[in-house]
């Protein structure tokens, strides 16, 4: 089963290590000016660079291989980590690269595990990015990440941009003020940003709008219409966190550039689908809302997870395995001649 699922990824990742995603619209970036922004992390700087930046980014990386084809593509990473920095020089961002052999104490300090990975400190946390390592891609995430953790909603605009935001996880509640239960609420979602977004009212009109009460907290799981609301109030900080835990793996799922590995380290039994469909196209639209009525039916059988992959986000995307599914290529861009489905029993 993971043979299957691993080769669709493969695909998907196979243009990770260059500077730009495949979304036909993105970011602007420059050219690279040469300057080096990224910082060789070791036993006598890390310190340092923990205490000067708001956020330190840092790679954690296998030795410098002696392999030509190896040596490319570590270096095609090291150019995406000082494009960003470039992009991102006046948000006091750090980058860095910790060796896996040479500063194995210093990841240890550091608590980086997985070779290969990107590490994000902010104040006392550690993010680990779970996306396609692109200079765009990571320069959103990097913004997210500085955001404040807990968005407010107050007017009627706010709602409209909320509630049409049905592609992502994300909890809102309703408080008095900053109070005790607000900043339980906030201290949560600490834990889940960016890949979990929060919202918080104040304002007893938008409350009534979304059916909210003092102090109680809604759940969306993507593409449901209805939330779940949070048992018991008052809500504590684990309250909320083991609630968000326990009901994070949604139903139907977007493959998104920022989460794609997260949302493949799905090892549970049962029935996985793999879905795409094109929104944009009249017949990929129509098959999405199938998708998203079997979702909403069986929103509690935790048998089922469904991954939806639209083509659009991944124009560079090929397949490999036993049943490629059918495309045509134009221009060096994927076109899906149809809305495909492929389901893997565990």
């Amino acid at each position: 089963m993971l043979l299957w699922w691993f080769s669709i990824l493969s695909g998907l990742c196979c243009f990770g290590q260059v500077f730009f995603c495949g979304a036909e619209e993105g970011l602007e970036f420059p050219n690279f000016d040469g300057k080096d922004r990224v910082l060789d992390i070791n036993e006598r700087n890390y310190k340092k660079a923990l205490r000067r930046f708001d956020l330190l980014c840092l790679f954690y990386h296998e030795p410098v291989p002696n392999h030509k084809g190896l040596q490319k593509r570590f270096q095609m990473t090291e150019l995406v980590l000082e494009l960003t920095a470039q992009v991102l020089e006046n948000k006091d961002i750090g980058f860095g690269m910790v060796d896996a052999q040479r500063d194995f104490k210093v990841a240890q300090k550091l608590g980086l595990v997985e070779v290969g990975s990107l590490y994000v400190f902010k104040d006392d946390r550690i993010i680990e990015f779970d996306g396609e390592l692109s200079a765009d891609t990571l320069v959103e995430f990097l913004l997210d990440v500085l955001e404040d953790p807990v968005e407010m909603i107050n007017n009627a605009m706010e709602i409209r941009a909320f509630e049409r935001m049905e592609e992502d996880i994300r909890l809102i509640g309703y408080f008095k003020g900053e109070d005790s239960y607000f900043k339980a609420f906030k201290e949560a979602s600490e834990r889940f940003q960016p890949y979990i977004k929060f919202f918080a009212t104040f304002d007893k009109s938008v409350a009534k709008h979304l059916s909210l009460k003092m102090n109680e907290v809604n759940f969306y799981e993507p593409f449901m219409e209805e939330p779940a609301i949070l048992p018991g109030r008052p809500l504590t900080e684990m309250d909320i966190v083991e609630f968000v835990i326990q009901h994070r793996r949604a139903t139907l799922r977007k493959l998104r550039t920022e989460n794609m590995f997260e949302t493949w380290e799905d090892d549970m039994d049962g029935i996985h689908i793999v879905a795409f469909a094109e929104e944009e196209d009249p017949d990929g639209y129509e098959f999405l809302e199938i998708l998203k009525d079997v979702a909403r039916d069986n929103t509690n059988n935790p048998d089922l997870s469904i991954v939806w992959i639209d083509p659009d986000d991944f124009p560079l995307l090929t397949l490999t395995g036993r049943k490629p599914l059918t495309w045509t290529s134009s221009d060096h861009r994927l076109e899906w001649s149809t809305s495909q489905m492929r389901t893997v029993c565990g």
